[in-house]
């Protein structure tokens, strides 16, 4: 039996009570801004300015901006230091339209007061409006159970029991997951399963696409469009540890390309650059130019050799770089060609608490200064190792896409520290690429924060 003849005998089956009213948040919220744009323009400047011309050329705009930074493109499953960032974005290209309209039609220096004092209450009240209906939905999933989402998922295996994992410790995102379906065991039938899907109201289905076959994926995917259901796809990680496929057209021809780097992006790497230089000025002149000497004097009292360890590692496109640290252990020939282990002899006792506080890893921020590294991004590796991992591990290289970093996602999702098996290097590659392909500086402060709470809190793994 197709998915067809599936879709022609269950429309019956097919519930429609539960509606997508989310569906009107979008437009709703448009209306209500431009709302605001126009009133608070009406108070502020009815008596010398065309409200309606005003409010024709700001709006339009307003939404064609909207539109291209995805104001207004708000998921469940959207974090607030991305909505943040998405109103600072809106907020800075709205005050710049605001003082071209001006510069345009009247003399600037006579409303700079008014603009600003506009612009300040449009974004404070736009941005109080969204943060308000963002909380609001959170707490009306996980507290009232409402807006949800019914879910399955298709598969057993690691990354499907982590999905499901996230889902039940994260109800205000409003996803009601079913138990797993094992496609493995002998009973399981994919027609008794969609079958199931339109009985139960399934909202969308997660499938593991190594769970299932070429043929059972195409019926799966025809009977969700035809029977109005969301599908999405769980990737094989062992196999491809990207997230991102994407489409361009060349003529007619559809072209798949594996991943897009937003740090390819020249205005992205200027963000992230002059980040990178404002934040290693502040810690080198705020902590560093008092701090060196006092470690300094401290590492020589107990050990001869110098104060910092240098070493050649990989960074940004695979190029060799000198990576300072404060030096950790006593001076040894094979500290360039082995890590440190747990236990490891070699290490001081101020070297101990350095690196378990992390303080020997600060002098990197000169390695920052200079532009070998950025305060965020993969962790490099000495050369040696860089040249194992590349032969063993499975997109290893793709790290060196971007600058490595100080810290990174890896090293906060937990794998810092001694390489012990060779799941903690995949490990590594996986949040590293997730890194690369999802960038965003409100992510680099999430991990920036992560990092000294951790050093903080003694979850550090270093030793």
């Amino acid at each position: 039996m197709s998915t067809r003849t599936l879709l022609n005998i269950s429309e019956d089956k097919i519930a429609y009570s539960n509606k997508r009213f989310s569906g009107f948040i979008k437009p709703i919220s448009y209306v209500v801004d431009l709302a605001v744009i126009i009133t608070l323009a009406y108070f502020f400047f009815h008596e010398d300015v065309e409200i309606f011309t005003f409010g024709l050329f700001v709006g339009i705009c307003w939404v064609v901006i909207s539109m291209q930074i995805d104001f207004y493109k708000i998921r469940r499953n959207t974090e607030l230091s991305t909505l943040l960032i998405k109103i600072v974005k809106q907020g800075l290209f709205f005050l710049f339209v605001v003082f071209a309209f001006f510069g345009y039609f009247y003399k600037i220096d006579q409303e700079s007061v008014f603009i600003f004092n506009y612009f300040g209450t449009t974004m404070g009240a736009i941005a109080l409006i969204k943060l308000s209906l963002f909380f609001f939905l959170k707490n009306y999933r996980s507290a009232l159970g409402g807006n949800y989402r019914t879910v399955v998922i298709l598969g057993k295996n690691s990354e499907t029991e982590r999905l499901h994992k996230f889902f039940t410790t994260h109800d205000d995102l409003g996803y009601r997951s079913k138990d797993f379906i094992d496609v493995k065991q002998g009973d399981f039938d994919l027609m008794s399963f969609m079958e199931t899907v339109l009985e139960q109201n399934i909202d969308e289905i997660f499938c593991s696409v190594k769970e299932l076959s070429n043929n059972q994926l195409l019926d799966l995917t025809d009977f969700a469009d035809n029977n109005l259901r969301t599908l999405k796809f769980i990737p094989d990680t062992e196999a491809v540890m990207s997230k991102q496929l994407n489409y361009d057209y060349y003529g007619l021809t559809p072209v798949l390309s594996l991943r897009e780097i937003p740090l390819d992006d020249l205005a992205n790497k200027i963000f992230k650059r002059s980040f990178d230089i404002l934040f290693s000025v502040l810690v080198i002149l705020g902590l560093l130019s008092w701090l060196i000497p006092i470690i300094a004097l401290i590492i020589k009292l107990e050990s001869k050799g110098p104060v910092f360890f240098k070493q050649k590692r990989n960074g940004l496109d695979y190029r060799e770089f000198t990576c300072y640290k404060f030096r950790s252990m006593v001076p040894n020939k094979i500290a360039h060609l082995n890590q440190v282990t747990r236990g490891d002899k070699r290490i001081t006792k101020i070297g101990r608490f350095l690196r378990k506080s992390s303080i020997d890893e600060l002098p990197q921020f000169f390695n920052v200064l200079i532009g070998d590294m950025s305060v965020v991004g993969p962790r490099p590796h000495m050369v040696s190792h860089t040249n194992m991992y590349a032969q063993r591990i499975d997109k290893f290289m793709v790290r060196h896409f971007v600058k490595p970093g100080i810290t990174g996602l890896a090293q906060v999702s937990g794998y810092r520290g001694e390489v012990e098996t060779e799941e903690d290097i995949k490990g590594r590659v996986r949040n590293d690429i997730f890194y690369i392909e999802n960038w965003s500086l409100g992510m680099d402060l999430k991990i920036i924060f992560k990092t000294v709470s951790n050093v903080f809190t003694g979850e550090d793994k270093a030793y």
